[in-house]
């Protein structure tokens, strides 16, 4: 990759300037600033600061590549989130915030017992390190050696590192937040820009539609056998691993608790609902018309759909390179530079959203714990002690990963068996007064069993597991809860005092529609809601 000195200039300006942004604005004088920004964002900056969170530079690589192998079908796990979210926010989300928590193990304890909390921060941790950070360095990395061809890949991986580390270990959350508020502006607009240039470089949309219109390119139902996304998957399958990451998260959430109120993280959560459903435009298509303008110069490319592994290894195209190469070809001298700096944005924002997200775990779900005397200052020393740590195992164990193919690659599946038994159990924990920690407990471990079973065998064993991952979900789901309900059932009853708390009830619709009387249409969260669900079906109604 030819990058001009304009384009790097650029680059530089704007990573020195997100890291004076970040650190003007964090707030570290007591652990509610410090861990949860001194939960008084606004609506705007929760919804931005979740884009931004959940969007990382393998996202880009990854939604731009998938384009270029099947079309479209990977928008399906967007739109399908997307309705999850507003579940979430519907139902969820008042329960986090009224609490008081600060982490979302926490709400386990709350419901059931500090056990339940223990194990999910736990397992929690232990994938924000090894997974989510790690490999958003490394994979963030690729990117960064492709414009640097002759810089070693570790020092790319400190480098990003401290860029990350910089604001997010000294200002907490409300520099993640305040960076992910400019990153997240830059990563659309950039993104927007690209696909505008690359819809102009294949004919617009009715060229588009007469290359791709015709085969399953552009249709978002595929069949039960696809290998990206079955039918029934997407329905039954898709939800489990969208509300496991959107509400179950601490990344994620931990943004929505730092809301000033119910309204506004409910509606930061609709907002970025909103958002998602344009990554079909600026992340997924412009792959698919790299396709169509033959990106990699090879000639006579099947017209069927051919997994990256046999395009990689038949035709020497790596699907990963879909995303800069676009970049390269299409832009002018000096939006070249905004577009890097968006794929920077997403890197740094989600490494920061991760190390915000376990020190946040670790100092209030295990330190505090452990030292019930500790004042705030303290907690926030710690926080940036285990953010630093954090860091330091990520940067040492990236680097590995180009050892083990398949650990980016296979994560979704990963978490697709993770998941199911935590999701199961705030489900139950909710909507079920009869849950117990008993219940909860035995449901979570038999779940980890099972999940632990599923990945010896067909990772350890080479056993072929003979149905997608999205089918397998549900199963492991269902075990768990069922699991949940038989111990619930035969130990006694939990806690009526945190069954009332932590349990919704009708009532609690009832009086929230007395709340809403009066209330302007676009300032009502229900029809806000209603609104985002009739976008989904009918950008999936258009593609279907």
């Amino acid at each position: 990759m030819n990058i001009s000195t304009i384009d790097i200039a650029i680059l530089v300006a704007f990573i020195i300037g997100i890291i004076w942004w970040a650190l003007k604005n964090g707030k570290s004088q007591d652990s509610t600033s410090y861990f949860l920004a001194g939960r008084n964002m606004t609506w705007p900056v929760v919804g931005l600061s979740l884009f931004a969170a959940s969007v990382s530079s393998s996202t880009l690589m990854g939604h731009s590549g998938e384009g270029f192998i099947t079309g479209i079908a990977v928008f399906n796990y967007n739109w399908i989130s997307v309705l999850v979210m507003v579940f979430f926010a519907l139902f969820f989300l008042p329960f986090y915030i009224k609490s008081g928590i600060f982490t979302m193990p926490e709400f386990l304890e709350k419901r059931f017992d500090k056990r339940s909390r223990y194990y999910f921060s736990f397992i929690t941790i232990f994938g924000n390190v090894f997974l989510d950070a790690a490999a958003t360095l490394y994979t963030g990395a690729l990117i960064i050696k492709l414009i640097f061809p002759e810089v070693d890949m570790f020092w790319i991986i400190v480098i990003m590192a401290a860029v990350a580390g910089s604001y997010t270990i000294i200002g907490g959350l409300s520099s993640a937040i305040n960076a992910d508020m400019i990153q997240a502006s830059i990563l659309i607009i950039g993104s927007g820009i690209l696909y505008f240039y690359a819809l102009d470089e294949i004919g617009g949309w009715e060229e588009l539609f007469s290359r791709f219109g015709d085969g399953v390119w552009l249709k978002l139902t595929r069949p039960i056998d696809d290998p990206t996304v079955p039918w029934l998957g997407m329905w039954i399958g898709i939800p489990i691993l969208g509300f496991y990451f959107w509400a179950n998260n601490q990344v994620m959430v931990q943004r929505v608790l730092s809301a000033k109120s119910i309204d506004h993280g409910r509606k930061g959560v609709l907002f970025v609902g909103f958002l998602y459903l344009f990554t079909l435009f600026i992340f997924i298509l412009p792959g698919l018309i790299g396709r169509g303008i033959n990106l990699f110069g090879v000639e006579n490319l099947p017209t069927e759909i051919i997994d990256g592994s046999t395009l990689k290894s038949t035709f020497g195209i790596n699907t990963d390179q879909v995303y800069p190469r676009l970049i390269v070809k299409l832009l002018p001298v000096g939006l070249i530079g905004l577009i890097l700096a968006a794929m920077i944005s997403a890197l740094t924002s989600t490494l920061s959203a991760t190390l915000s997200s376990v020190s946040t775990l670790f100092t209030m779900d295990f330190y505090a714990r452990y030292d019930k005397k500790a004042d705030s200052k303290k907690l926030v020393r710690v926080g940036r002690i285990t953010s630093l740590v954090v860091l330091v195992f990520a940067v040492a164990w990236a680097p590995f990963i180009a050892n083990f193919d398949s650990l980016v690659s296979y994560y979704q599946e990963v978490v697709s068996y993770l998941a199911p038994p935590i999701v199961g159990t705030f489900f139950l924990g909710l909507f079920w007064k009869r849950s117990n920690e008993f219940g909860a407990l035995w449901g979570l471990i038999s779940g980890i069993l099972v999940a632990a079973i599923l990945m010896i065998s067909k990772y350890g064993l080479d056993i072929a597991i003979p149905y997608h991952f999205l089918l397998i979900a549900p199963v492991v789901m269902i075990f768990s809860m069922s699991i949940n309900v038989i111990v619930s059932l035969l130990t006694r009853l939990p806690d009526p005092e945190k069954v009332a708390k932590n349990t919704w009830t009708i009532k609690i619709w009832h009086e929230e529609t007395e709340e809403l009387k009066g209330i302007v249409w676009y300032k009502n969260f229900r029809v806000l809601s209603l609104l985002l669900v009739i976008a989904c079906f009918t950008m999936y109604f258009i593609f279907i």
